[in-house]
């Protein structure tokens, strides 16, 4: 496996094309691609957390992840994210998971599960959104970079 840089466009067509549940996000602080043999076969976006109370400049999150089911390539690219991530100097990383999920892959690439979320539309009364992600509880894991 080999990583490498791709622009927004190329990871949108990804995540487009291969994500079971998200459309590809609005934007990130960087992405990676994970190659095998000249094919694309993932890609992870990191970008601010979503969530404003951590957002305090010091923590990242993986907002995207999607392979192709190449086996490996979710290891491989939280791998990545992270050695990015630290070498920034960001102090913490994070991502979500559907509660159905194992974090197997993030297990193996040496994050730990911080907590569990409940799930919630992004719809309230002063903030109007629709989304068309699964609104289901989550788990929240990290990794610190120090």
């Amino acid at each position: 496996m080999k990583a490498i840089p791709l622009t927004r466009a190329d990871v949108a067509d990804f995540i487009q094309e291969h994500h079971r549940h998200h459309a590809p996000t609005q934007g990130d602080k960087y992405r990676i691609g994970c190659e095998v043999n000249g094919v694309l076969v993932g890609v992870i976006q990191v970008g601010r957390p979503v969530n404003r109370t951590l957002d305090d400049g010091t923590i990242l999150e993986v907002t995207r992840l999607c392979t192709d089911g190449m086996a490996n390539a979710c290891s491989f690219l939280y791998s990545r994210a992270v050695k990015v991530a630290k070498e920034l100097g960001y102090s913490k990383i994070i991502t979500y998971i559907m509660d159905s999920e194992t974090g197997v892959s993030l297990r193996a690439s040496g994050w730990y599960k911080e907590a569990d979320t409940k799930g919630k539309p992004w719809n309230n009364g002063s903030r109007r959104r629709s989304t068309t992600t699964p609104i289901c509880d989550k788990q929240r894991w990290s990794k610190e970079l120090n």
